[in-house]
């Protein structure tokens, strides 16, 4: 969330933020909401002092055993209501602006090149190679389905499209990656963490998924959520906490199951399990100091890379642009996994800075040693990595031409088994 009085200070800087992000927003509005809560504020002052005033000089003449007329007393008791009546105008006044501050994104970092859509994005660097092979790759779900290991169908029945069943040895790999991901964070530095998967609305205000994703929300009885990802619960373990500025970095790895209603709405990937309703997911979240929030991104990015390489996994850092970004985020490095079926690159980590936006909204502060001071921390979060779009990779980057999957050295002691073979 941004802060109200900056937005005022700033207003022209502000609105060509939210240009650069594609969003065209009018603050007129919000500017007049502003002027009139605080003309409320002094009208509410002005009319708390009469009254005291008042009701100190009933005080008085009661204490000298004089009488207080009824009209006095009726003049009190009218500005007592008056007071009320204007402080409601007031809350409804508050209530505006916080929804309408709500409701902006995060005005992106100045390294963040500008641009329309991910056209705009900026590849910084490729790491591993694509693998060469003398056949046609296939695609995974074509591979899972011959191997007998994923299934579609049945999926489709119980639960719709975009879900599936894992069997066998599927369901074998799938906690493997799991287990490796969690493993290789914990030994940098990372504590693993479970929370749960339903969460209360003021978590999901508080990362910045509600009140513009609500709608893509999968939302279940007495007002809870299905997270979308393991960083709403994580990052609201904090929520109007204040740490101490030697508990700083705070690094967390946590997996869960994930379930995000708008998968699939683009258009594209209509097969396999690259955008399903329902997924497995390791994440990785920071709470660190405002001065060194850029340099935690960078190792960030290294650390979601990292379980890549062990892999022998192909894949590029992108730059995202201000026009791709999500909507909390200062500055966002998407890693993009080879899936060899394609032969493109896809996305399978997004790693992001929000800075204050998202402790602002949580109330998470931080308290300097030195001067006591206070003030709000910075929190990061990315993929580390998303497990259903690895198993996917794995299948197509590692198939052989009998229809085989080479299972990757460093999954080995998890599975117990180095090869997949067609039934």
């Amino acid at each position: 969330m941004l802060d109200v009085e900056i937005i005022k200070r700033n207003v022209e800087t502000i609105k060509q933020a939210m240009l650069n992000r594609n969003k065209h927003i009018n603050f007129d509005q919000f500017l007049k909401w502003v002027d009139e809560r605080k003309n409320a504020i002094i009208e509410i002052e002005k009319l708390r002092c009469k009254r005291n005033k008042g009701s100190e000089e009933i005080g008085k003449l009661k204490r000298e055993g004089k009488d207080t007329s009824l009209s006095f007393l009726s003049e009190i008791n009218e500005l007592r209501n008056l007071i009320q009546k204007q402080e409601k105008q007031l809350l409804a006044i508050e209530n505006q602006i916080e929804d309408f501050v709500l409701r902006l994104p995060n005005t992106p970092d100045e390294s963040v090149p500008i641009g329309k859509d991910d056209k705009d994005n900026k590849i910084i660097r490729l790491v591993g190679e694509p693998k060469k092979v003398s056949f046609k790759p296939k695609h995974h779900w074509e591979i899972g389905e011959r191997l007998d290991i994923i299934d579609f169908v049945t999926a489709s029945k119980i639960s719709g499209s975009r879900f599936a069943v894992l069997k066998n040895e599927g369901c074998v790999l799938e906690r493997a990656i799991i287990s490796f991901f969690l493993d290789a964070h914990r030994t940098k530095g990372y504590k693993e963490i479970m929370t749960p998967y339903l969460v209360n609305r003021a978590s999901m205000i508080g990362t910045g998924q509600f009140p513009n994703l609500e709608e893509e929300s999968f939302k279940c009885s007495d007002d809870l959520y299905l997270i979308p990802t393991a960083e709403v619960p994580v990052t609201n373990i904090y929520r109007n906490d204040v740490l101490d500025e030697s508990l700083l970095p705070q690094k967390f790895v946590s997996y869960s199951a994930c379930f995000r209603r708008e998968s699939g709405s683009y258009g594209r990937d209509i097969r396999g399990l690259i955008r399903n309703h329902q997924f497995n997911k390791v994440e990785l979240v920071k709470f660190v100091k405002p001065e060194t929030s850029s340099e935690e991104l960078e190792a960030l990015v290294l650390d979601a890379g990292n379980v890549l390489e062990l892999l022998g996994l192909a894949y590029r850092v992108v730059l995202l642009s201000t026009g791709d970004m999500g909507f909390s985020s200062a500055k966002t490095y998407d890693l993009e996994v080879w899936l060899a079926g394609d032969g493109v690159y896809r996305e399978i980590s997004s790693c992001s800075n929000f800075k204050d936006f998202q402790a602002r909204r949580m109330n998470i502060k931080i308290k300097y040693s030195q001067d006591k001071k206070k003030g709000f921390l910075h929190t990061l979060n990315g993929s580390g990595v998303a497990v259903g779009r690895t198993f996917a990779a794995i299948l197509e980057n590692y198939q052989e031409e009998d229809g085989s999957v080479i299972i990757p050295e460093v999954l080995r002691k998890y599975t117990g088994f180095d090869v997949i073979k067609p039934k």
